[in-house]
Formats: structure tokens, C-alpha cells, sequence
């Protein structure tokens, strides 16, 4: 994955609590093999009309938002099922970092896996970042390494697990760190027994 380390751009604004992931990606598109192709199907009940086609009022649809990186949403974001299509499609459709009060924890962690960072705020910020998002031409900057959200009069901190930050700010999902400790694996390996069973 890509390492994280500013974010900065248009926010969409979707003051929503308890967005579970079949909301954020409905569950007759899970059946997709691939990982990439889920962000046309972002929010899809809420997207489309009774015939499928796009609701110009719904947020996402508004050309003014079609190049935001940053989803400004309700508390326990991600809720529900454990389906890593969540993430996903919030990340293929241009999405880099989502901002909430709460988040649920194996979305949260989906998340971390693929690069996407969730930042959690307070409801009182999240509030004036969802004001401030409301205009599209507002920019919102989430700093990693300083652990900072910054705007036009509005700054806050955030925590993060420092494993978590570790692995965004280099680009490191489970491969990768698996993949630190090739010698280490490699020495293990020759030094099998060769009855034992291996992997070819």
C-alpha cells in the first residue's frame, strides 16, 4: 500500500450515526472477486433512485465534491458486518481518510490495513469540520506525523496507535511487514528439515 502522510483537500460532509457497512457498500456486491472496482457502488441505496440511476441529491453526486479526499461522518462509522469491501470502495472511489467521532473496531482496523486513515475527533469538532465541509471549496489538512487536523481557524489533535501510524507513514500491510524479515524467514527455511512439508 501507499504510505500515508498528508492529507489535504476537499471534505464531504455526511453527519450520519451508526453507517453500517451495508450502507456504505450493499451486500449484493460483495460477490466481486477483485478488490478494486467498488467505489461506483459507494453509499449505492442512497446514491440511486428507484431505478438505479444517480440521485443529484445526494452528496456524492455533486461535481463539487467528485475530487474530495476526506469523508466528515457520524460516530460509530463502519458498523455491522466485518466486510473489508467497506474500505474498499471508500478507498477506490478517491477517498484517502475518513474523519468521526467513533469508529467500529474491525472497520477501523480494514482500514489501517489498506491505507486509509480514520481519524477520530471529538462530536463537538466533527461538527465544525461538518460545517466547514458543507462548503466545497473549504480544505481540510490531516497531518499523520504531527497527529494534527488543521482548517481555516480550526485546529485539533488526534490519537492513533503508534503500530497503526508506524505502518500508514510507511506503506506497510501485512505482507510488507512480513516481508521485513526475509532473511530471518529465509535462514528458517533452509534449515528445515527436508521430510518436513513445504510450500512450493
Amino acid at each position: 500500500m501507499n504510505p500515508v502522510s498528508i492529507v489535504s483537500g476537499t471534505a464531504v460532509p455526511l453527519p450520519l450515526a451508526n453507517v453500517d457497512t451495508d450502507q456504505i457498500i450493499p451486500k449484493q456486491f460483495g460477490k466481486r472477486v477483485e478488490r478494486s472496482g467498488f467505489g461506483e457502488f459507494l453509499f449505492f441505496d442512497w446514491a440511486t433512485d428507484d431505478e438505479g440511476e444517480p440521485d443529484p441529491s445526494f452528496v456524492l453526486n455533486k461535481p463539487e465534491y467528485r475530487n474530495a479526499v476526506i469523508l466528515v461522518t457520524g460516530k460509530n462509522f463502519g458498523s455491522g458486518s466485518s466486510r473489508e469491501h467497506a474500505p474498499w470502495a471508500l478507498e477506490d472511489w478517491g477517498f484517502q481518510a475518513i474523519i468521526a467521532p467513533s469508529f467500529a473496531d474491525i472497520f477501523r482496523s480494514n482500514c489501517a490495513m489498506i491505507g486509509l486513515l480514520a481519524v477520530e475527533l471529538s462530536p463537538a469538532e466533527v461538527d465544525r469540520l461538518t460545517l466547514m465541509a458543507e462548503d466545497p471549496e473549504s480544505r481540510i489538512t490531516i497531518d499523520l506525523e504531527n497527529q494534527t487536523v488543521t482548517a481555516e481557524g480550526f485546529e485539533a489533535t488526534f490519537d492513533i496507535d503508534p503500530f497503526v501510524k508506524h505502518c500508514l507513514l510507511n506503506g506497510l500491510d501485512h505482507i510488507a511487514l512480513s516481508l521485513e524479515h526475509r532473511d530471518e524467514i529465509d535462514s528458517f527455511e533452509a534449515a528445515r528439515p527436508s521430510y518436513n512439508p513445504v510450500v512450493a
